[in-house]
């Protein structure tokens, strides 16, 4: 497009009078545009990715070179070839007779000023070429490391899930057989989600908030009086998404530390949906396990993971904040995502 603006469109715009610009100059005009158009593609095409990005800048040097002689001694061939001086002449000074002059500098050196131009803007364009690809590249690697970290986090979750939750039905056979079969059904419905649904990177956050409110009733069934659960749990709706089994380990934690079969103690759950924002919140109080408990040999793995999975599928559309309230012995979780 710049060839022909400069080469082909300039002319049109020149005063002649009546008379109208020789064939021989437009030869020359269309020769050149051809010439350049092909240096152009040639070096996007053969020249920048196959010496230039290869490390073969002095070669590449040697080219851009040898080819700005074989542009100007090819126009200059041409001219003589389509005898452009003395159209030209005879064209400007009609009646006198043609000699052979020197070379006119300031056109040849506009000549060569486009052979840099159309070097450079395609040397240019073969850099964000490759720029672009590269990119592609390296954000296709990143949600391959992505995904694989992700299904690497969800792995160890589920068993963590797995083992907690048996181990609360095993502890409970013990205390009410009946109850145990419910549980039990619980855990395969709890399950199903675990299979199903947290193989896919989103699900229904109706279908997360069903799967929380099943953990809990589990939970409910092997609490003791001296247990205050205060629940708030809103519905969502339909169509909302969420990535699965996200919130479990704060509950998880809850229900772990919060518990206590000798003293009162409470533990509080809300869940609540306001547009696209979700509001979580979990607080209990903080009761030492036994040295000798498998749980005491956890090291957080489900809570180190959600965070984990939290900064990659939401990346600065989230807010986590936990602590402790030592006035209380009390710990809470407050967790803010934009599900939009």
């Amino acid at each position: 497009m710049l060839c022909i603006v400069l080469i082909l469109l300039s002319p049109l715009s020149w005063r002649m009078g009546n008379n109208e610009l020789p064939d021989a100059f437009w030869f020359k005009q269309v020769f050149l545009v051809a010439f350049l158009i092909s240096v152009f593609y040639c070096n996007v095409s053969i020249f920048v990715p196959k010496v230039l990005l290869k490390g073969r800048n002095y070669k590449y040097l040697l080219l851009v070179v040898s080819g700005a002689v074989l542009f100007y001694f090819s126009i200059i061939y041409f001219e003589q070839f389509i005898k452009y001086p003395m159209k030209m002449h005879e064209f400007f000074n009609p009646g006198e007779p043609y000699e052979q002059r020197k070379r006119w500098l300031p056109g040849d050196v506009f000549q060569i000023l486009l052979y840099m131009v159309s070097i450079g803007l395609s040397t240019s364009l073969a850099l964000v070429q490759k720029w672009r690809r590269d990119e592609e590249k390296r954000q296709d690697l990143e949600r391959q490391r992505i995904n694989t970290e992700l299904s690497y986090l969800k792995a160890q979750i589920n068993p963590h899930f797995f083992f907690n939750t048996l181990n609360n039905i095993y502890s409970l056979t013990n205390l009410n057989v009946e109850k145990a079969q419910k549980a039990l059904l619980k855990l395969s419905r709890m399950m199903r989600y675990v299979l199903y649904e947290n193989q896919k990177d989103e699900t229904l956050l109706k279908k997360e908030v069903n799967f929380i409110q099943d953990y809990i009733e589990l939970m409910k069934m092997r609490l003791t009086p001296n247990v205050i659960l205060n629940l708030k749990i809103e519905e969502p709706k339909e169509d909302q998404i969420i990535a699965p089994m996200l919130l479990l380990p704060f509950l998880e934690n809850s229900f772990k530390h919060g518990i206590s079969n000798q003293k009162e103690c409470e533990i509080s759950i809300r869940l609540e949906v306001m547009g696209d924002t979700l509001f979580f919140e979990t607080r209990n109080q903080i009761f030492p396990i036994h040295s000798d408990s498998p749980e005491a040999k956890e090291n957080g793995i489900g809570m180190v993971n959600t965070q984990r999975r939290l900064e990659l599928l939401y990346p600065n559309k989230h807010k986590l904040k936990f602590g402790k309230d030592e006035a209380k012995n009390e710990y809470w979780v407050n967790l803010t995502i934009n599900l939009a």
